[in-house]
């Protein structure tokens, strides 16, 4: 049986300029922090392109591996990673079709669950990392979620932001929109870029702050659409591959992801945003995080204040929890 330790915690932590929370110490001494500035980016050679990406802190030493959500980038880390402690460093990617990273060829799908643990795979096994630390939101949290279920004794510690587990989706869904699904990736697979849409820049942060229905703060766009949106001659498109809108191909029922949960024997973070996401299934989160409980090596499952992004919205209010738990050995 796993260690649990459950915590609520629905005040927002206090941060004196860069410094760390009183909440993120270890035996009294407050940690260093990575910092602002202190990052480059980075490419990943894949054979139909490259994964670009942000890496924080030292090069020499192997990283926290940290993976956006759905149609984001590895942006949405910008604000927690200058927030976490300097003897850590983090390599934070544009998943496929995202950001700055490359699109998958013509004729090819996003089966972004299956693919993301391929990904993960692929990087892992290039670098030769061991033990290693994974830190996921959302869409990304869900990818993290089912590479330590399925290489459980190569991972040591697992965060997840905001999600249990994949997206699960009822059976009688996925069948009624298999057809539609596959017509539409169809529609943007040969929509040429004189038909995409195009906006100004203030456009464009309206269009997506209004998309993301409250979960983020404009700063918090323009921090995205740093890589998120790309300039032509009139303007400005999203830099995202239109196909990653097709996302119900590849999903999966609770039946599967409780599967993989006890695979999982890593320690393991979760931190659920209040009211975070709504989920079509919010049952399932609970599920997957009791049998997380009876497998996992040990379980920290906090409830925090904050929208789905609370992350990147409000970093001061995940980076301690993350951070004390990174300590502890």
């Amino acid at each position: 049986m796993a260690q649990t330790r459950v915590a609520t915690a629905t005040t927002t932590a206090t941060l004196n300029g860069t410094a760390a929370t009183s909440a993120a110490k270890t035996n009294g001494v407050v940690p260093s922090l990575l910092g602002e500035d202190n990052w480059a980016e980075f490419e990943i050679d894949v054979p139909w392109g490259t994964i670009a990406g942000k890496w924080w802190g030292a090069r020499n030493k192997q990283p926290i591996l940290a993976l956006h959500g759905w149609q984001d980038n590895c942006g949405s880390f910008d604000k927690l990673c200058p927030l976490l402690p300097a003897e850590f460093s983090v390599l934070a990617i544009d998943l496929p079709g995202h950001g700055k990273s490359s699109h998958y060829p013509q004729g090819m799908q996003y089966f972004i669950f299956w693919d993301g643990i391929c990904l993960i795979r692929r990087i892992v096994r290039k670098y030769n990392w061991k033990n290693v630390t994974l830190l996921g939101h959302s869409l990304g949290g869900a990818l993290t979620f089912m590479y330590a279920a399925s290489f459980p004794d190569e991972v040591a510690k697992l965060i997840n932001i905001d999600i249990a587990g994949p997206t699960v989706r009822g059976v009688k869904r996925m069948a009624e929109g298999t057809g539609k699904a596959l017509d539409k990736f169809l529609d943007y697979e040969t929509l040429p870029e004189s038909k995409q849409p195009c906006y100004s820049y203030d456009e464009m942060i309206k269009l997506v702050l209004d998309a993301y229905d409250g979960s983020v703060d404009e700063d918090s766009v323009k921090v995205l659409m740093k890589r998120g949106m790309r300039p032509n001659q009139k303007g400005y498109l999203f830099a995202r591959d239109l196909r990653l809108k097709v996302s119900l191909l590849g999903m999966f029922t609770a039946e599967q992801t409780l599967a993989y949960a006890r695979q999982i024997r890593c320690k393991v973070l979760n931190i659920r945003g209040i009211p975070g996401m709504n989920f079509e299934n919010p049952e399932v989160y609970a599920d997957v995080i009791a049998t997380l409980k009876q497998h996992a090596a040990s379980v920290v499952y906090l409830e925090v204040l904050g929208t789905h992004h609370l992350h990147l919205v409000t970093p001061e209010r995940v980076a301690p929890h993350i951070t004390n738990f990174l300590l502890d050995k």
